[in-house]
């Protein structure tokens, strides 16, 4: 099973951007689907975006499209989140994911690895 560990949260402002990265090891990154997700305070974890194997095709949730995006480098068995104009509402625990059977999924309990989380804050 693959281990994921992500970085690059921090406290931000509203409109600011912001790239995170999730480092995998111990399995073949490039056979993984990979997606974030993230949990705002007090409420429960939800779907971000996903990306392909190959890393051809994306999937965002409605609130992020057009300011997120979602890319990997498998030579370096990286996945990122590139967010940008972000907004007070973007504040949560960043959580990266990886399955072996879909990117098109929305749901948690089809990711079985998870990263520790990075925290992004962003003031108004």
């Amino acid at each position: 099973q693959v281990q994921l560990v992500e970085s690059g949260g921090g406290l931000v402002q509203a409109g600011d951007s912001l790239r995170l990265s999730c480092e995998a090891s111990g399995g073949t990154f490039s056979s993984y689907y990979m997606g974030w997700f993230r949990q705002p305070p007090g409420k429960e974890r939800e779907f971000v975006g996903s990306i392909t194997r190959s890393g051809d095709t994306t999937y965002y949730t409605d609130s992020v499209k057009g300011r997120f995006t979602i890319s990997r480098d498998n030579a370096k068995n990286t996945v990122y989140l590139q967010m940008n104009s972000l907004k007070p509402e973007d504040t949560g625990v960043y959580y990266c994911a990886a399955n072996r059977r879909t990117y098109y999924t929305v749901r948690a309990t089809d990711y079985n690895s998870w990263g520790q989380g990075t925290q992004v804050t962003v003031s108004s």
